[in-house]
């Protein structure tokens, strides 16, 4: 039986896998963009995270907002590059939030550029999966497309 390999993908960071890889990455204040084609084997994990200081309005400003679109253009032409012969690709975008009224607000700005930005690039987004609470732990199967999500114990 062969054991499939674990790819851990750090906050603002991404990882193209192009073989039978798991790719799983531990949401706190994050948005996690996992990118795949119905049928190629290749798929990405991109992991944006929202740095949050108690009390005080989440900093979205246009740096950051580039900076976060820029990481996830570069996700994507690295994921094109691993499967050049992608027709489908398709996107799970998956957040998890702090009970923060401010976070809420930045992820509500930052949520329609990313699919805006994703649909310009020619993939097809489902609605995003937002929790607000507990950390999630997210596990991304991109050969079928699967994405996994569990609660983390506080």
């Amino acid at each position: 039986m062969r054991t499939r390999r674990e790819i851990r993908v750090a906050p603002d960071h991404f990882e193209v896998a192009a073989d039978d890889a798991l790719l799983t990455a531990e949401l706190r204040s994050a948005i996690a963009v996992c990118l795949y084609d119905a049928v190629e084997e290749a798929g990405a994990l991109l992991h944006l995270r929202f740095v949050v200081r108690s009390g005080k309005p989440a900093d979205v400003t246009d740096t950051t907002l580039a900076t976060e679109l820029l990481l996830l253009d570069r996700c994507l032409e690295a994921l094109r590059e691993a499967m050049p012969g992608a027709r489908s690709l398709q996107a799970r975008i998956v957040a998890q939030l702090p009970d923060d009224l401010h976070v809420e607000k930045a992820v509500g700005s930052v949520l329609p550029l990313v699919s805006l930005f994703l649909r310009d690039a020619g993939v097809t987004a489902a609605s995003p999966d937002i929790a607000v609470g507990a950390a999630r732990r997210l596990e991304f199967w991109p050969v079928m497309g699967r994405v996994l999500i569990h609660e983390m114990a506080t």
